[in-house]
C-alpha cells in the first residue's frame, strides 16, 4: 500500500470564533507536521444582485472590511510561526462552499474545520479531500505526532482511511494502530435466540475482525503497525481514545468524483471525539 508524499497545502477557515480558533490550532500543527504551507481563509458573502444586475456596493464593501479584520486576527494568532502561511479573503455564498472551492483550486492535502455550526458537516458531505475536524477547546499546541489511529473495517471506506493514514505515517515516522469495535451483547437477543447462540455469534464476529485487522496491518510492512478489537458502542470507544494523537476514519463514497457522504457513525464521532478526527473520502 503505497502512495505519493503529502505535498498539497493545508486549508482552513477562520471566523474569529471559538471553533475557528480550534481549527487554526489544528491546521497550523498539521501543516508543520506534514511540512507543507498553510492557507488561512476568511469567507465573506459574495455580491448578491438587487435586481437588473445591480448590487449593494456599500454593503459588499462593509462585509469585505469586516472579513479583512477577522483575517488580521488570524495573522495575530499565528504571529511568529515558522511555517509558510497564505492568508486569503474568499467571496462565496457560504463558508462551506467557499472552503470547498478553495480546497479544490489549491489541490489541498487536507481541509481543517472546527466542530461549531453546520460548516463541518456540509463540507463532509461534498469534499474530495480528507477533512480534519478539530475538537472543541483545542487551544494548546499539539506535540509531535507519535501514533495515528485508524477506525478500520475491511471495506473500500476502511481501506481508503488506512491508505491515507499510512501516507502520513510514512512522511512523519508515526506508528499506526488499527481499531475495530464489536458491539456488546444485546440483552434482548439471548431471550430470542439463546445465550449460546448469541455468544457464538459474537465470538465469530471477533475472530473475523481479528483476521481482517491482521491482514490489513500486513499491507503496510514498512510501518510500525498494530491493532486492537474493542467491545462496546463504536462512537463511545473511538471518541474516547487517548493513546493516539489523531484518528482517521472512512466514509461512504458517493459518485465518480469520490465525494464524501458521511454516515451516521462518523457524524456522531466528530461531534463527540476528544481528539482530531480525519474523515477520508473513498479512493475509488
Amino acid at each position: 500500500m503505497t502512495g505519493p508524499a503529502v505535498t498539497g497545502p493545508v486549508v482552513t477557515g477562520y471566523d474569529g470564533g471559538p471553533s475557528g480558533a480550534d481549527a487554526l490550532t489544528l491546521a497550523s500543527w498539521t501543516a508543520q507536521t506534514l511540512g507543507v504551507r498553510l492557507i488561512v481563509a476568511v469567507v465573506h458573502p459574495a455580491p448578491a444582485a438587487l435586481g437588473s444586475g445591480r448590487v449593494d456596493a456599500e454593503w459588499v464593501a462593509d462585509r469585505h472590511r469586516a472579513a479583512a479584520r477577522v483575517l488580521d486576527g488570524a495573522r495575530a494568532v499565528l504571529e511568529g510561526t515558522t511555517i509558510e502561511v497564505d492568508y486569503r479573503l474568499v467571496a462565496s455564498s457560504s463558508a462551506a462552499h467557499g472552503l470547498h472551492d478553495l480546497a479544490e483550486e489549491t489541490s489541498a492535502s487536507v481541509l481543517v474545520v472546527g466542530t461549531g455550526g453546520s460548516t463541518a458537516e456540509r463540507l463532509l458531505a461534498g469534499t474530495v479531500c480528507p477533512v480534519a475536524v478539530a475538537p472543541a477547546g483545542l487551544t494548546a499546541p499539539l506535540g509531535k505526532l507519535g501514533r495515528i489511529g485508524v477506525a478500520y473495517v475491511d471495506t473500500p471506506d476502511g481501506r481508503a482511511a488506512l491508505a491515507q493514514a499510512a501516507r502520513v505515517a510514512r512522511g512523519t515516522g508515526a506508528e499506526l494502530r488499527l481499531y475495530t469495535v464489536v458491539a456488546e451483547a444485546d440483552a434482548a437477543l439471548p431471550f430470542l435466540v439463546g445465550d449460546d447462540a448469541e455468544r457464538a455469534f459474537l465470538d465469530t464476529a471477533r475472530e473475523t475482525y481479528e483476521m481482517s485487522l491482521s491482514r490489513a496491518a500486513e499491507t503496510v510492512p514498512d510501518l510500525r503497525a498494530d491493532w486492537r478489537v474493542e467491545s462496546g458502542d463504536v462512537v463511545e470507544k473511538l471518541a474516547g481514545l487517548t493513546e493516539v494523537d489523531v484518528l482517521f476514519c472512512g466514509s461512504r463514497g458517493y459518485g465518480p468524483a469520490r465525494r464524501v457522504l458521511l454516515g451516521g457513525v462518523s457524524t456522531r464521532l466528530i461531534r463527540r471525539a476528544r481528539l482530531p478526527v480525519v474523515v477520508v473520502p473513498r479512493s475509488g
